[in-house]
């Protein structure tokens, strides 16, 4: 994709929209829990995690005014947590390399992703915006991205 990727921050008005990426096939088979999420309980995640922005930040990323995707960072004791999501018409783009390549520079602080082994896309994005493989447990990798501190020139 030749246009530039917009993140944006999430609103209620994305709810239909991120539910419907969230219950696509594929996404759910990336996803750590990969149940479909009803609609009641996904309104009242999404309400939440938007009235928390010091524990989760949700954005949706655009190109030429056309959402493309999603990603989010949850806040842990010691690091954010990284996860994202692109839709399936957008897929195979490099939107998930822009969108990674530019949430990591909003943060001064740790950053940590959990990828599934078999998620080879994720993985390949992981590492192409720098974050670097650290431990492996039941299938799920954890990737760390040096702090800006460490990669100073």
């Amino acid at each position: 994709m030749t246009a530039p990727l917009n993140l944006r921050s999430a609103e209620m008005a994305d709810a239909n929209l991120l539910l419907l990426w969230r219950n696509d096939l594929e996404t759910r088979k990336a996803s750590h829990n990969m149940e479909e999420v009803l609609i009641e309980s996904h309104f009242a995640w999404l309400d939440a995690s938007l009235k928390s922005p010091q524990k989760r930040c949700l954005w949706i990323a655009e190109i030429d005014g056309k959402a493309v995707g999603t990603c989010r960072a949850d806040k842990l004791d010691n690091a954010w947590e990284l996860s994202w999501t692109v839709a399936p018409d957008a897929r195979g783009k490099g939107v998930a390399h822009q969108m990674l390549s530019k949430l990591v520079h909003y943060f001064n602080e740790p950053l940590m992703a959990q990828i599934k082994v078999d998620n080879i896309a994720s993985i390949k994005v992981a590492e192409r915006a720098g974050f670097v493989l650290d431990t492996q447990e039941h299938g799920v990798l954890f990737y760390v991205y040096p702090n800006a501190s460490s990669m100073a020139h």
